[in-house]
């Protein structure tokens, strides 16, 4: 999976491109564990580029928030398309990761 990465404000934002799922869930969680670990805590992932996303997609941004909230940071998301919003919505997870509509939005308040 590709990855754009970038900072905005005192977020780290990252932009995965493609399906989110089993295949490619690890590298995301990795890759946001890999952020918070050089102690970049606050994470926005950019979801615009994600065209799937299922519950091993899912579980990973839910790792990941975890890890990010251990390291006294957060995690959001932003840009999330229909199919996205569909899953969290489904599995009521919309409330613990709730979608920002964009990337400025999400990281306001950092």
């Amino acid at each position: 999976m590709e990855f754009e990465e970038r900072t905005r404000g005192t977020a780290s934002v990252l932009a995965p491109r493609g399906k989110l799922n089993l295949v490619t869930a690890p590298a995301v969680k990795a890759k946001i564990d890999e952020l918070v670990a050089s102690g970049s805590p606050r994470i926005v992932v950019d979801l615009s580029e994600v065209t799937f996303m299922d519950s091993s997609g899912l579980g990973a941004l839910i790792g990941s928030l975890k890890s990010a909230r251990q390291a006294g940071g957060d995690m959001r998301i932003a840009a999330a398309g229909e199919q996205v919003r569909a899953v969290l919505k489904l599995t009521n997870l919309d409330r613990i990761l709730a979608p920002h509509d964009t990337v400025e939005d999400a990281s306001r308040g950092w």
